[in-house]
């Protein structure tokens, strides 16, 4: 097998969050469900600390903790990688792989976003993520982790989820949407063959749709490598998830306001989800939510104009009243 660039690329980004204090874990949320995660050293928990409350075994103060949550595409460690240092500079960080992403697995046949939620829910219970224990938690999700995002802050409530931030993410999909995006895609197969590539065609079909401003040349071997290296892993099960979206069915999904603070961050020239979408989300979220444009941004700000993206999202968090304070 010859150099894969993916391998390479990956070593650097484990590096960056290992470099910003992150660790690998593993949690069994349920007898059913694992999760693997990134997470904060003040969140392991130690051998000195066994039978106390967990994340307590660091002697520094801890600070408010902050789940991030991926979307479709690379793994979740290459989706947060530009986001990593800053953040954890202020935040406690949790960096948990979806069901069926990475490390994570489940045996239930469950596959909607708010399955998702109740087993990330699960894991801070595990973690010890929890008021009295610790701050409340704020969340963050892009694509599909907004919709995670939606419901583990509606679930778990304003008691233990305190800010939520809302990427390109949206919650108002509904089956003309998937069409209009397959339109703007080129018009063939279905949503799920569009964020599930399985040749190098898709892949440059994904890229085009995603990036503001796609290379212009795409070598055939690093498209080979992403596919076999970033897609290909439980493409069964990531294709159950995609169907099982509850969104677009009204019968199981309606948006309601949420009662934490939101923010919603978008690109001004996302294909995916266009911003138009991001105005109509604001007016049903109603004065507790705020949106911010990326110019020259796609369905990845949080990567394409990453110093935009994170003063705008370390701004809100932190409850600052403008971005110069920090």
């Amino acid at each position: 097998m010859g150099l894969s660039l993916v391998w390479l690329m990956d070593v650097f980004v484990r590096r960056a969050y290992t470099a910003a204090g992150l660790r690998s874990h593993t949690v069994a949320v349920d007898a059913d469900t694992t999760v693997h995660c990134w997470i904060s050293t003040s969140l392991l928990p130690t051998p000195s600390s066994a039978g106390a409350d967990p994340g307590r075994g660091s002697r520094r103060q801890p600070k408010p903790p902050l789940l991030l949550i991926h979307g479709f595409g690379p793994r979740a460690t290459w989706q947060w990688r530009s986001q990593i240092a800053p953040l954890a500079a202020r935040f406690d960080l949790i960096v948990p792989d979806l069901l069926f992403f990475g490390g994570s697995t489940t045996r239930s046949p469950q596959r909607s976003e708010a399955f998702q939620a109740a087993a990330l829910a699960r894991l801070l219970d595990a973690l010890g993520v929890a008021p009295p224990r610790r701050a409340r938690v704020s969340v963050m999700g892009t694509s599909y982790g907004g919709f995670v995002a939606y419901h583990v802050a509606r679930a778990m409530g304003p008691d233990r989820v305190e800010r939520v931030v809302i990427a390109s993410s949206d919650l108002l999909k509904g089956p003309e949407d998937d069409k209009a995006l397959l339109e703007r895609a080129g018009g063939r197969g279905d949503v799920a063959d569009l964020l599930l590539p399985r040749t190098t065609a898709d892949m440059r079909r994904l890229v085009r749709v995603a990036v503001h401003r796609p290379p212009r040349f795409m070598p055939e071997f690093i498209l080979r490598d992403m596919l076999r290296n970033l897609f290909s892993d439980k493409l069964e099960e990531k294709l159950e998830l995609v169907k099982g979206i509850s969104l677009a069915n009204k019968d199981q999904f309606q948006l309601t306001p949420l009662p934490q603070q939101v923010l919603m961050i978008w690109g001004e020239d996302d294909q995916i989800f266009p911003v138009d979408k991001a105005f109509e989300m604001q007016k049903r979220f109603g004065e507790n939510a705020r949106l911010e444009v990326v110019q020259k941004t796609g369905h990845m700000p949080q990567m394409e104009d990453a110093g935009r993206f994170n003063k705008v999202v370390l701004s809100f968090l932190l409850g600052y009243s403008d971005m110069s304070s920090l």
